[in-house]
């Protein structure tokens, strides 16, 4: 596998936008320097400049990816994947989800996803003003219900027992309880009792 000095900034700035991130945003969430992988940083002059290996697999980690994911992410014929997708606000109604919170039943759609898809992936589409400045309406969120650990500052949905879908971000999770931080300062911050969520996935990616 070699990939060019093209490809690999390609791959993080694609992986970065995946993620519903900036370059500087993907490199804080890796503990790095916010300017590490800033354009100016990948050429010196006339000489190329790389990531360093360290930076690359702490970047994988944190997202998750695997070494062969992001070279076909990276490379020039990076493949797309069809996940379902469903309207943010259908997403509180009974029959789309099983008990662990995948896509089941009829009225899901189809979008192309910029990565291979798998089990535990979907998509919503953002409806409302509830998510601005972060999400438009008509922006589409890829959600991954296939994380089982969670960072302070992910961007996650919610799905409560009662049926309501919450968008936000994670503040703080304990033994007994979520507390989400909202993408709108418009909007109220929650807390819920981990007893009253039916499912969590973090946002992996977002179309804007």
């Amino acid at each position: 596998m070699s990939l060019t000095h093209g490809q690999i900034w390609n791959g993080l700035d694609r992986l970065a936008r995946r993620a519903g991130l900036s370059a500087s945003g993907l490199a804080r969430r890796a503990n790095l320097d916010p300017t590490s992988f800033n354009p100016s940083k990948r050429m010196s002059g006339d000489r190329l400049r790389w990531p360093s290996t360290e930076s690359l697999a702490r970047v994988l980690s944190v997202c998750g990816v695997s070494l062969a994911e992001f070279a076909e992410l990276a490379g020039d014929g990076a493949i797309e994947a069809p996940v379902p997708l469903l309207g943010f606000a259908q997403a509180g109604d009974d029959g789309f989800f099983d008990d662990q919170g995948l896509p089941a039943g009829e009225g899901w759609d189809q979008m192309a996803f910029p990565g291979r898809a798998r089990e535990g992936l979907f998509a919503l589409e953002v409806s409302g003003d509830s998510m601005l400045p972060a999400y438009r309406a008509g922006d589409r969120l890829v959600v991954d219900r296939a994380v089982t650990q969670y960072r302070r500052g992910d961007r996650v949905v919610v799905r409560t027992a009662a049926g309501e879908v919450l968008a936000k971000e994670l503040k703080r999770r304990t033994a007994t309880r979520l507390e989400l931080m909202s993408l709108n300062p418009a909007f109220r911050d929650r807390v819920l009792e981990l007893k009253d969520v039916s499912w969590m996935g973090r946002i992996l990616w977002a179309s804007q």
